[in-house]
């Protein structure tokens, strides 16, 4: 893959025109550019697709083909983007909802340190409704626009990450250690094939906007953060169609032609499984 084509592809797929250097304000441009244009979403493994972790399988999707993804396809494309902008990026393992369910959570998610001048940053594109901007590694609040994160360091090597009040996480914690995409391959089989994966039973999508994120489960729209709404149920397959298109900027066409009416049809029986387990718990 030749750099210089890559880097123009890239900054054109995430709709960056201003300067690239490898200092702050242009983390903080490809960071939220990132963050507004690659859409979190896990339709291909709704549809039964296998997901490819090497460069040229998130390039194609990501940028070619202008698909989102998941934690690791998106942490992986913005590491891809970051290392080609000229940043010091590493891949470090995550663990969500380790402060409640324990060790077990470790590698179910992944995240990006950015060393800028011996200053460091979090970066994460794999939190649906995650922080938009990247935080400066410094233990205490962490305010964008009306919402609030918050860093703790939890030992020399561990750091835990609080998501803002009513986020669809409360935390997750990270280590320092240097990791490669290909670590979490493992991870990423399980949790897109496995019948007990949140990823294989719900459909999933989410798309950070000023102090709002849409998030749609299943058929089930919600808009989080400063600016929340009332639950929304999509009402019939075009409806469908149009929000994962306008919303969530998913391009219909590379679902396959029987896509959306797969994709309708399977929310369909998960939007039931959640009122049957209402029901039973009411």
């Amino acid at each position: 893959m030749d750099i210089r084509a890559a880097m123009r592809q890239t900054l054109h797929r995430i709709g960056h025109h201003g300067r690239v250097a490898a200092d702050v304000e242009t983390l903080f441009a490809l960071h939220q550019a990132w963050r507004h244009a690659v859409p979190y979403e896990n339709l291909d493994i709704q549809l039964g697709r296998p997901i490819g972790l090497d460069a040229e399988a998130l390039f194609d999707k990501l940028v070619r083909r202008r698909r989102g993804g998941y934690c690791y396809e998106q942490n992986a494309g913005l590491a891809m983007l970051l290392r080609l902008a000229g940043f010091q990026v590493t891949m470090v393992e995550a663990a969500v909802t380790r402060a409640t369910r324990g060790e077990a959570m470790w590698g179910n998610h992944n995240a990006l340190l950015v060393d800028l001048g011996g200053r460091g940053w979090l970066a994460d594109a794999g939190i649906g409704d995650g922080f938009v901007q990247p935080l400066p590694m410094r233990e205490g609040p962490h305010i964008q626009g009306s919402l609030t994160y918050r860093l703790e360091r939890l030992d020399p090597d561990t750091w835990r990450f609080h998501h803002h009040p009513g986020g669809t996480i409360a935390s997750y914690d990270f280590r320092l250690r240097p990791r490669e995409i290909g670590d979490f391959a493992a991870h990423s089989r399980e949790m897109s094939t496995s019948p007990a994966s949140a990823y294989v039973t719900t459909l999933m999508a989410a798309r950070p906007s000023a102090d709002h994120t849409l998030v749609l489960l299943s058929r089930t729209l919600r808009r989080l953060g400063a600016d929340a709404s009332t639950p929304h149920t999509i009402a019939d397959v075009d409806e469908f169609a149009r929000t994962l298109s306008t919303d969530f900027l998913v391009p219909l066409d590379d679902l396959g032609p029987d896509g959306i009416a797969h994709l309708w049809h399977k929310t369909g029986t998960q939007d039931d499984l959640w009122r049957t387990r209402v029901r039973n718990t009411t």
